[in-house]
């Protein structure tokens, strides 16, 4: 199976379950309550579904068995989710589309954008946690797993990441600065996608370490390019605003390095992630490659 069809397979497959996620939040009336519809409008609003499928991906890789691998997948893409609706609020970027559609403040309001940010991120836990216990994981592991996602999530991963990006506008920064911002605010989360398929997996330290070596390279690659398509993309094919970082003096890789350096950056951090596999049994897995191929050209 090639790249292009086995993401839009799993895309489909993790789409089901959101679905079914979304259902459950239905009232005795079959209806959404005010927050959930907000949550659902941006959950259902489109995207690859990236982090899910690394999950998933890595889940197997790893020699992960079991279907409730895409409800744990799911939970990244909650979180994911959450993120991106509080970074388009006015008190932070103040976007008006995302995917193509208004975003979520501009249909619901800042108010109810806050909360729906804040539900989908307490659902994400709990989703999470009954994932990894339909896997059969025990008590300790489960936790070690909802603790590497919070970790990932809060004040030393995205949160914090988020933090330095809105203090570094129109400001000289360092390239550490530069890195720390990228790898947190968008590395962390692709990262813990990786490994929390290896530790649903049950897999080892030496597995664990290398998908967080390819976590890590795939998500570097994956800011660069989207700081490429923030300066030359289109706005149909992206699906939001684009020269918007210039605009606001946003730290990003083309603003420092330029865009042929930053293709070129780019192109390293895939290939270092593809040979961080090397030398265990996830060599054998030809996904994990593709994948980090898919994100060196991707359009959107």
């Amino acid at each position: 199976m090639d790249i292009e069809a086995y993401l839009k397979e799993q895309k489909s497959r993790i789409d089901r379950h959101l679905s079914e996620i979304i259902d459950s939040w239905k009232g005795s009336n079959g209806e959404l309550p005010e927050v959930c519809q907000a949550m659902a409008y941006s959950l259902t609003a489109g995207g690859k579904r990236l982090r899910p499928i690394l999950t998933v991906s890595c889940f197997r890789a790893c020699s992960g068995e079991g279907e409730a691998v895409y409800n744990a997948g799911c939970a990244l893409e909650l979180i994911h989710t959450y993120t991106l609706i509080h970074d388009d609020l006015p008190i932070m970027d103040d976007d008006d589309f995302r995917r193509g559609l208004p975003t979520c403040h501009r249909k619901f309001g800042d108010r109810r954008a806050a909360f729906a940010g804040v539900g989908l991120l307490l659902k994400a836990f709990e989703v999470l946690e009954s994932s990894a216990a339909d896997l059969g994981l025990d008590r300790d592991r489960r936790a070690e797993a909802v603790a590497s996602v919070a970790a990932a999530t809060g004040g030393g991963g995205v949160i914090g990441g988020q933090v330095v990006d809105l203090e570094s506008e129109n400001r000289q920064i360092d390239d550490r600065a530069l890195e720390y911002i990228h790898s947190h605010k968008t590395g962390a989360l692709i990262r813990v996608s990786c490994t929390l398929g290896a530790r649903l997996a049950r897999a080892g330290e030496e597995m664990i370490n290398a998908l967080t070596a390819y976590g890590g390279n795939i998500g570097y690659a994956f800011q660069i390019v989207d700081d490429l398509l923030n300066e030359e993309g289109d706005f149909q094919e992206v699906g939001k605003g684009v020269g918007t970082d210039r605009a606001r003096g946003k730290a990003t890789f083309p603003a420092r390095f330029g865009p042929q350096e930053s293709r070129r950056m780019a192109a390293r951090a895939v290939e270092a992630a593809t040979e961080a596999l090397s030398g265990s049994a996830l060599a054998e897995d030809p996904m994990l490659p593709a994948i980090a191929g898919f994100i060196l050209s991707r359009r959107k």
